[in-house]
């Protein structure tokens, strides 16, 4: 029973992880011509080596997910035409749930990863330790008002701002340590 007024869970709209079975590039073209959700596949270019040629070409960081914004409604509508989407399950103490990731750290994700140019590392949620890092803010610069963790990285010499997605992932970006702001 719905009351009048009151929105269900399922037209919540909210940032959705969805895999996209062995294509990613189809989920692009599909979404992109229906226009309705907002949608997000983070890129970077790498080096490939075809018939002997090389060339960088721009690839998803992530084979197969792309995170989407709509409501769960909308998204079981687009997945009656598009079966190539699922929803990625987290198995919850209280049982199986769609993955979500919220708003604030998705606009920072996005901010973050939108220049595949750039110098990001991606890591997965157990390589980053959440205790060892402090809690900062970016004030200037390209990434102004991006919050994460400052922290060192494996691998790297100076500290990293790192933005964690529950569950799914962790990117981290060189940020100039006079625009790191300590918050509590």
């Amino acid at each position: 029973m719905t009351i009048p007024g009151k929105k269900s869970w399922q037209d919540e709209v909210r940032w959705y992880v969805m895999r996209a079975h062995k294509s990613e590039k189809k989920a692009e073209e599909c979404l992109a011509e229906n226009g309705q959700m907002e949608f997000y596949i983070p890129k970077r270019y790498v080096v490939r080596q075809f018939h002997g040629v090389k060339s960088k070409r721009l690839v998803p960081v992530i084979p197969e997910m792309v995170f989407l914004r709509a409501s769960h409604r909308q998204i079981v509508d687009f997945k009656k035409l598009n079966n190539f989407l699922q929803f990625v399950i987290w198995n919850k103490s209280t049982g199986p749930e769609c993955l979500t990731v919220p708003d604030v750290q998705m606009e920072d994700f996005i901010r973050v990863t939108s220049n595949p140019d750039a110098d990001t590392l991606f890591l997965r949620p157990e390589e980053v330790n959440i205790r060892q890092g402090a809690r900062v803010r970016i004030l200037g610069g390209e990434l102004d008002g991006v919050c994460g963790l400052f922290m060192k990285v494996k691998g790297k010499r100076n500290k990293r701002l790192v933005i964690l997605l529950d569950g799914v992932l962790a990117v981290a970006a060189d940020v100039r340590p006079d625009l790191v702001q300590v918050i509590d």
